[in-house]
């Protein structure tokens, strides 16, 4: 599992540096295009779209990943004195992210997709399958459910380590 995770860490990663490089160079030249040539580009503003959505996505990914997502942890800081009843709110916590991922994002998403791919949908100036955009989604839940997976499985060991009582 670790092997896998560390994996997944160095191809997100990657993977969000060169959408945002690229996502950066759109909009430049978008800009460049419109006030400098006159001539906006429609090709390059639809890219950086599609690219945010990819980069917003696969960077929530990786920052769940990293344990670095945005918490509002008031509950937990009270709870910081006793390690397991901490330990089970963050097993709570993450189970309750994992149905989030697995039924919202991967199902859902992965419906939407399907669905949107079997009409044919394209997008205007790319003229690419607005289906692929919205993978976006179901891969994005998938790399959650992959690192909460993790998580549950720390949490769980955490919880049994702390219950079994300690000879001084």
């Amino acid at each position: 599992m670790n092997k896998l995770i560390t994996i997944m860490n160095k191809a997100l990663s990657l993977f969000c540096i060169s959408l945002s490089s690229v996502l950066v160079l759109c909009v430049v030249w978008q800009v460049f295009s419109r006030y400098v040539l006159n001539v906006p580009s429609t090709f390059t503003d639809e890219v950086a779209r599609f690219l945010f959505i990819w980069v917003g996505l696969m960077g929530a990914a990786y920052t769940l990943g990293q344990k670095r997502h945005l918490a509002i942890d008031l509950f937990a800081m009270k709870l910081e004195h006793d390690e397991k009843k901490h330990n089970q709110l963050r097993l709570v916590i993450n189970v309750i992210s994992l149905t989030f991922a697995s039924v919202i994002m991967v199902y859902g998403g992965g419906k939407l997709m399907l669905k949107t791919l079997s009409t044919g949908q394209v997008s205007p100036a790319l003229g690419i399958e607005m289906g692929m955009v919205y993978a976006a989604i179901p891969l994005c839940g998938l790399f959650m459910m992959i690192y909460l997976l993790r998580d549950i499985t720390e949490n769980i060991s955490s919880i049994s380590n702390s219950s079994t009582p300690t000879n001084s």
